[in-house]
């Protein structure tokens, strides 16, 4: 019974980033979790770079494949996701920042 309990309050998802050379699959992600604290976990685990090569702090984005859409930060992760849905995290790019 607790396997179902637990099963109902996460998810199980498929992560590549954008070049599609680091794939992970993702189990255990609690629903309640905002897409902020999803993605700073993926990152880890997924051992992306956290700077650009002038040594900029990257930031990264969530694209939902199912709708062709970037989630919001703050979006609930049991409200935007569904179970094994795929997910392509991409840095944030300023065009002309310094």
């Amino acid at each position: 019974m607790e396997q179902a309990t637990t099963a109902a309050l996460t998810l199980a998802l498929s992560v590549s980033d954008v070049s599609g050379q680091k794939r992970v699959k993702a189990s255990a992600i609690p629903k309640r979790a905002t897409v902020h604290e999803l993605v700073q976990g993926l990152l880890a685990k997924m051992r992306l770079p956290r700077n650009d090569v002038a040594g900029r702090p990257l930031t990264y984005r969530a694209r939902l494949e199912r709708e062709g859409r970037h989630l919001h930060e703050h979006e609930e992760v049991g409200r935007v996701l569904r179970d094994q849905d795929e997910l392509v995290l991409q840095p944030n790019i300023d065009a002309g920042g310094r």
